[in-house]
């Protein structure tokens, strides 16, 4: 047993200790020796002395802790007081890690654990000393000055956001002693969270709630959005030399958080109320202060987005109808016209918002409003039973115009000669891009089919590359896979029908007709290429109407079983034409050939239209416009034919042709060039003529309709095919999922072909559930 005048003997070392008194290498191994000696040492105590000891250890720490706090307290001023603690403090929490390096084997006796120092630090654990010491300095002087040392702090803190200076040192100290002094090995930062943070928190709410209303009364918004930025930045680059910054700890955070709350969130309907206004006037820096301020605050942000979406709606709809004049009749100045708008809306999301998602979204929905708009023009699609006539809602027109611009890039047209091939592409580029936000995307496909059909024939693709390409950037843009293939089942079918045309030509130059190579054949595959209208019948001049037996019997046996069927509307060809004042080359249709060659023996003659009907056997509506195309071609001052009574230059007035209207060829036609008449040429009388009826157009919008029935009922199949039991409403969502790089359907026609399919015992309802459908198989 260590005997009781052992103590007497440590304790002078352990108060030099305590008072960072010097301590010679003597004294301090003397202490080791007393605490470890191995006969009559502490390590032998039991541990009711061990506990005495502990108890006399605490005392003189206590009264050590007792001293220094009146030191402390002795100093009014916040600054003294602040650095007389710091002192003090810094001294004790030194000798924290000094003192208990003797006392190891205390320690043991008292907890039984062989643990030595460097395996409680490793571990988490704090020394029993070292405990002891933290628990005392907090319970003795912490407890009764921190509320002295918070304000004093706070008003440090407070004066330097008044822009008075300090030594910042001062606040950082006693918040090291708030850090430092939790002996809780579970949570470190108990004490400085629950005092200093909270009292941090606090002072800065409480300055902010007093200063930032009266900032924005005198200032504006405008000018207080800078204030509260500045602040905000101001207050974190603060709280990052105040607040604890160790991993693990968010004092920066909640402290941004508050700041956050009492400089926007406070007011962020007043500061709001200027976004919509900043938008308008394209105010981007002030609407990107307003981004980052709102950003930081929970759904700060919608009303801007609905703002933005309300603005490009509006502005975007405005311009175009401005605009109504030209864009409608011109397909280039439309799609420059929404692309000047894209290309200003997306500018204005960069330069505002960065480029933000949520704000690139919003530009995307109100952008796809704008094109799909029918105010400026539709599209009016009807479906024909035999009983009755079904009408959809109309559509934009936006789709039609952007495949009629596509078609004046690829064709040999003023425009896309005056560009370069790079331009083109770019342009054409363009025209996806705004596709991208075509609902009705199956109506682009279908116009551009048509005049990819039309270019193709009449061989007046500007690029063939080009055209190649553009079925694949198509393909690239999300446009349907059946869609894509059969443009390109096209390209591929005009190069086998130019071999084959080759050889035709090659087996009757052999046979010595020479009007073969002037033939030119075009051999397609009616699934790629047909077209709903019906074929037109129209008695050819004998010289054409000789070559089809012979092509039907060539083709015969290159491919037997193969049937063709001949498509008048969809040829054309090159004639000569003399009149008195000269000979020219003509580009004619089929058509108009019959027509003109009603004159072939008789030049001079008068005919009547009763005459020209019964000679070319085409139908009424398609005599009159091919006449019509022959009395008023629009580009000729001198025209081909002339009629009596004479008809005004409008196209409806065809419609005044009476079987008794006589027509005779015009001995003085010729083209007028730079005032002069010319006496030989070329003349091209097809124009847009080529490959459309009176019908074309009505029959495409009812096999638009008709296709997207069929798409419905195909994709509803499937989907109940795979899902067998579904609502009505999950089955709509997939249905509009599935079919929305196509079009989107109506209710009304989702509806209908659920009927249809319920009907046909494709599917049934749930009899105890209407709205849920059941697939049968």
């Amino acid at each position: 047993m260590l005997r009781g005048d052992k103590w007497p003997s440590m304790r002078p070392t352990v108060l030099k200790l305590l008072r960072q008194e010097t301590v010679s290498r003597a004294e301090w191994q003397d202490l080791f020796w007393l605490v470890h000696l191995q006969t009559d040492a502490v390590c032998l105590w039991d541990e009711k002395g061990a506990s005495k000891v502990h108890q006399a250890l605490q005392e003189d720490i206590l009264d050590f802790i007792k001293q220094a706090q009146a030191r402390v307290l002795s100093h009014e001023e916040d600054s003294a007081l602040l650095k007389a603690y710091i002192a003090e403090w810094g001294k004790f929490f030194t000798q924290c890690d000094y003192l208990p390096k003797p006392f190891g084997q205390l320690e043991t006796t008292l907890t039984g654990k062989a643990h030595s120092t460097m395996q409680k630090k490793n571990q988490g654990e704090e020394s029993i000393v070292r405990k002891l010491m933290l628990d005392s300095w907090n319970q003795s002087i912490f407890n009764n000055i921190k509320h002295r040392l918070q304000d004093s702090a706070m008003k440090l803190l407070h004066a330097e956001r008044n822009g008075e200076a300090f030594d910042s040192q001062l606040v950082i100290g006693v918040r090291e002693s708030y850090v430092n002094l939790s002996s809780d090995t579970d949570d470190k930062l108990k004490i400085y969270r629950e005092n200093f943070e909270k009292a941090y928190l606090e002072a800065t709410e409480s300055f902010y709630k007093t200063k930032a209303p009266e900032y924005l009364r005198l200032n504006g918004v405008q000018n207080y959005m800078r204030y509260a930025d500045a602040k905000l930045k101001e207050e974190e680059q603060r709280a990052m030399r105040y607040l604890e910054t160790r991993k693990g700890c968010n004092s920066v955070a909640v402290l941004t958080e508050c700041c956050v709350d009492v400089l926007v969130t406070v007011h962020k309907e007043t500061i709001l109320a200027e976004c919509e206004q900043m938008i308008k006037a394209n105010e981007t820096d002030r609407l990107k202060l307003m981004f980052s301020l709102m950003d930081r605050v929970h759904e700060g942000i919608d009303p801007m987005l609905a703002d933005m979406e309300k603005h490009i709606s509006a502005e975007g709809l405005a311009d175009m109808i401005e605009a109504a004049e030209t864009i409608t009749t011109d397909s280039e100045q439309y799609v420059d016209k929404l692309l000047e708008l894209f290309n200003s809306f997306s500018l204005l999301v960069k330069e505002a918002f960065k480029d933000d998602p949520r704000f690139l979204t919003s530009r995307d929905k109100a952008y796809k409003f704008v094109v799909n708009d029918t105010r400026i023009f539709k599209l009016e699609l009807q479906l024909k039973n035999k009983n009755v006539g079904i009408k959809s809602q109309p559509e934009s027109k936006c789709p039609e115009l952007l495949a009629n611009y596509c078609d004046m890039l690829l064709r040999k047209t003023p425009l896309s000669k005056r560009l370069s091939p790079e331009e083109v592409e770019g342009k054409l580029r363009n025209v996806l891009l705004v596709l991208k936000y075509v609902t009705n995307k199956d109506v682009f496909m279908r116009y551009h089919k048509a005049h990819l059909t039309r270019r193709l024939i009449l061989d007046t693709s500007a690029d063939n590359e080009k055209e190649e390409n553009m079925v694949e950037w198509l393909r690239e843009v999300g446009m349907p896979a059946d869609y894509v293939n059969k443009l390109a089942r096209m390209f591929q079918d005009i190069k086998v029908s130019e071999d084959l045309n080759v050889q035709f030509k090659e087996e009757h130059r052999n046979n010595n007709e020479g009007l073969a190579d002037s033939i030119n054949i075009k051999i397609l595959n009616a699934g790629a290429w047909a077209r709903s209208s019906d074929r037109i019948s129209v008695t050819l001049p004998m010289e054409l109407e000789d070559y089809i037996p012979q092509v039907e019997e060539f083709y015969r046996h290159k491919h037997s079983g193969r049937k063709l069927q001949w498509h008048h509307l969809m040829s054309n060809g090159i004639i000569t034409f003399n009149n008195e004042i000269g000979r020219f080359d003509m580009e004619v249709t089929t058509f108009q050939m019959a027509v003109l060659f009603a004159w072939n023996q008789r030049p001079k003659d008068r005919i009547s239209y009763e005459s020209l009907k019964l000679a070319t056997e085409l139908p009424d509506t398609e005599l009159r416009r091919t006449l019509w195309s022959l009395v008023a071609f629009p580009k000729f001052k001198r025209q081909c034919l002339l009629c009596s009574p004479e008809v005004k230059s409008s196209q409806d007035r065809a419609r005044e042709f009476s079987d008794d209207t006589i027509f005779w060829v015009n001995q003085e036609f010729a083209p007028i060039k730079n005032g002069k008449v010319q006496k030989r040429g070329k003349i091209n009388l097809i124009g847009r003529l080529q490959l459309s009826t009176e019908k074309t157009k009505e029959e495409d919008n009812e096999g638009i309709i008709q296709l997207r029935i069929l798409r419905v009922q195909e994709a509803i199949v499937k989907i109940m095919k795979m899902r067998k039991r579904i609502t009505n409403a999950a089955l709509q969502t997939e249905l509009v999922e599935i079919l929305k790089n196509m079009f989107l359907p109506s209710k009304k026609m989702i509806k209908e072909q659920i009927e249809w399919l319920i009907e046909h015992k494709y599917m049934r309802r749930d009899e105890e559930n209407i709205n849920m459908f059941i697939y049968m198989a």
